[in-house]
């Protein structure tokens, strides 16, 4: 049987997980695909997953790939992994991951390093009373917001800076923290607003930390003059509160060879 090498497109409910990447006994993303491809093709498989996304995180467009003789038909593999996982036409109840897409790409095909790009979505209910069925989807705010100050604050932060004042400590060490925004979009939604933010890579914690200083410029605790100065800091400590995971969505992993 010839080697393959297959990527997967994966939405997930982040609650219920501690993360994507696998960890010796706790649930995560990871570790549940990989059982599902294991008991469908009785082999081990290691994903390599484009974001580490953390625990409580969600995903509308995770990727992951894997290479190996796999033997069920690449065709097949979306329906036949949604049934084990629970999503599947035929199930009954549904599960919190749900394979989108499986399809057959080239050998030296990588779904983190040939990645060149990610958006990611963040969700904020603003000024209502909180509420316990939606409380893991969204940043619950419960004061009024300026958008219009947190939308020139958007602004300062796009292009290619460098955003060391922007990431948590305990990461990856990267060899540099320069990064491109190349959008901050805010969208109004039902509950309050959405940013849409895509950028050639992010930092770790890179954009839990930007919405966190967003929502204090929405506050006025902050001025959009101030986050020139932030940034240019390169000062995690002049950076606004790190906003929280249930708010955010990984939302599409962009590529330079699909």
């Amino acid at each position: 049987m010839a080697e393959k090498n297959v990527l997967l497109t994966i939405a997930y409910d982040g609650s219920a997980f501690n993360g994507w990447q696998r960890q010796p006994d706790l649930r995560t993303v990871q570790g549940e695909v990989e059982k599902a491809l294991e008991i469908l093709t009785g082999e081990t498989f290691s994903l390599n997953g484009t974001s580490r996304t953390d625990r409580g995180v969600h995903a509308y467009g995770q990727t992951a790939s894997f290479r190996g003789d796999i033997k069920v038909p690449v065709v097949n593999l979306k329906d036949a992994l949604n049934n084990i996982l629970g999503t599947g036409r035929k199930s009954m109840v549904p599960s919190d991951i749900f394979i989108k897409d499986a399809r057959e790409v080239p050998l030296d095909f990588h779904a983190r390093f040939n990645a060149v790009a990610k958006t990611y979505i963040y969700k904020i209910r603003i000024g209502k009373e909180p509420d316990i069925f939606k409380r893991n989807y969204f940043y619950e705010v419960r004061y009024p917001l300026d958008l219009k100050l947190m939308k020139e604050g958007a602004l300062i932060l796009m292009g290619t800076h460098d955003f060391k004042a922007f990431q948590s400590a305990g990461g990856e060490e990267k060899e540099s923290t320069v990064r491109t925004v190349y959008t901050m979009d805010m969208r109004r939604i039902r509950e309050g607003m959405a940013f849409h933010i895509t950028g050639d890579g992010f930092l770790y914690n890179q954009v839990r930390i930007m919405m966190g200083t967003l929502v204090e410029v929405g506050l006025k605790k902050i001025s959009p003059e101030n986050l020139k100065e932030i940034r240019d800091s390169k000062d995690r400590a002049k950076a606004g509160h790190k906003a929280p995971s249930e708010g955010l969505y990984l939302a599409k992993v962009h590529f330079s060879m699909l």
